[in-house]
């Protein structure tokens, strides 16, 4: 069964993912890896929206279960992290505009992903965005700090990081961690309206300025 689903409308790539909870393992990750490749190879001015088809969840983030229960606990944290590292290190520095829209819940990696995006936009009135690493004793890894920090409110970055609040739409707009709290009819045309603006800088020199703009990824490469 597929994870997701990519089209392209004119200059705007839409990854749409899925898979319900649309949660992280291996199957999924090389799924995301392979329309990443597609995406950057395409040609000429683009943006990326990134969405979820279920009206319940953007992503609820690692497939422990699955992850663990088939492999163990040191494959998941001497394997699989790392990979994931990688993957939101490729994320934060997308050599084009990123606009996710959270339809859904996004916890955890799902969280992670919407962070390392240009804009950040929700559903009003569904849908939690929340990092429960605190709560599930699992910590964030050098990259993953970072792509919390994207947040552009410090404070209530630490806030969610430190904590685990898990906010609603207008909770997060009125936090300044996302851009819009929308509704559901409003959010994916939104996404797109804004994407294809900004797909209409030149590709090359947006790429440099959002990987200066975010020279703390440097250290990781």
């Amino acid at each position: 069964m597929s994870v997701l689903n990519l089209v392209r409308e004119g200059a705007v790539w839409v990854l749409t993912l899925t898979g319900g909870e649309s949660r992280f393992n291996d199957t999924s990750l090389a799924a995301w890896l392979q329309a990443l490749d597609t995406v950057e190879a395409g040609e000429g001015n683009a943006a990326l929206v990134i969405t979820s088809a279920d009206a319940k969840f953007f992503s609820t983030g690692i497939d422990l279960e699955g992850v663990v229960g088939e492999f163990g606990q040191d494959y998941l944290m001497q394997t699989f992290v790392p990979r994931l590292d990688a993957f939101l290190l490729r994320l934060a520095r997308f050599p084009m505009p990123v606009v996710v829209a959270m339809n859904g819940h996004a916890y955890g990696l799902g969280a992670l992903v919407a962070a390392t995006a240009d804009v950040r936009l929700m559903r009003a009135d569904r849908g939690r965005f929340c990092f429960p690493e605190v709560d599930i004793k699992l910590p964030f890894t050098p990259i993953m700090s970072d792509v919390v920090k994207l947040l552009p409110s410090p404070a209530a970055a630490w806030q969610m990081a430190a904590t685990g609040v898990a906010w609603g739409g207008q909770e997060a707009q009125a936090a300044g961690v996302i851009d819009q709290a929308l509704s559901a009819e409003e959010l994916l045309p939104t996404a797109i309206a804004m994407a294809t603006a900004l797909a209409a800088k030149d590709r090359a020199t947006y790429a440099v300025i959002k990987r200066q703009w975010r020279d703390r990824f440097d250290r990781h490469l």
